[in-house]
């Protein structure tokens, strides 16, 4: 049986889907993701469906800018420092959130310990991303386009065609935010590195516990003087 096409959007289509609750493809740093307005349980429960992502797996988030990003975590908690020399950028952040996100983004499941309350977020240095996020009016979710546990995407021929078949399947709730140019396409490679914030050690120095080592190395985090806990 064949599918309708998904719906190929401009910036502010994109962002106008958003507001009403849909769900985007859109480029980022790293590969292409799966977004909607991180403030929207129903459209999060969207995503989740897309994906068949158990909702126990946290998403990411991305946000346009530091101000954007305080409105979902509590970037206080946050080493000036680090968010200085690394956003915007794909480093994700493991940070409180504030009131009001939806539970599968802060960790709320069965056995989410340590991690539970808290949300995952980075400052995107993409423009399109970037300038998604601003139109649509908050930090979005930024995991990747792909079904749960198949590769992600980093060209539009890479996209997998059940997915794009069942964004085209939500109507005026779905479509497809290319890139436009080399500039836009997303670089490939590793995803961003996620970081942990822990309490300073006993000599003063910050720590930081790598959940997951990506774009951003862990040898350029020591060189800015985190000290690495396992």
């Amino acid at each position: 049986m064949s599918h309708a096409p998904c719906r190929v959007l401009d910036c502010a289509a994109a962002a106008r889907c958003l507001r009403r609750g849909g769900v985007v493809i859109f480029p980022t740093e790293t590969f292409y993701g799966l977004g909607c307005l991180a403030a929207d349980a129903a459209a999060v429960t969207r995503i989740y469906q897309l994906k068949r992502r158990p909702v126990q797996r946290p998403l990411p988030l991305l946000a346009a800018d530091a101000y954007q990003a305080g409105a979902v975590v509590r970037l206080e908690a946050a080493p000036p420092e680090l968010i200085g020399r690394f956003w915007p950028g794909p480093l994700s952040l493991l940070l409180p959130a504030r009131p009001g996100l939806p539970a599968p983004l802060v960790g709320a499941g069965a056995g989410a310990g340590e991690t539970a309350g808290k949300a995952a977020l980075r400052v995107s240095s993409h423009p399109l991303a970037v300038r998604l996020a601003r139109l649509a009016g908050g930090a979005l979710t930024a995991s990747s386009a792909n079904l749960s546990g198949r590769a992600p995407a980093r060209r539009l021929e890479e996209l997998d065609p059940e997915l794009l078949a069942a964004l085209a399947a939500l109507g005026d709730l779905g479509g497809l935010l290319p890139a436009a140019g080399d500039a836009e396409q997303p670089s490939g490679g590793a995803p961003s590195t996620l970081a942990e914030i822990l309490p300073p050690g006993p000599d003063g120095r910050p720590r930081l516990r790598l959940l997951r080592v990506g774009a951003v190395s862990a040898r350029a985090l020591a060189q800015a003087g985190f000290v690495r806990v396992d």
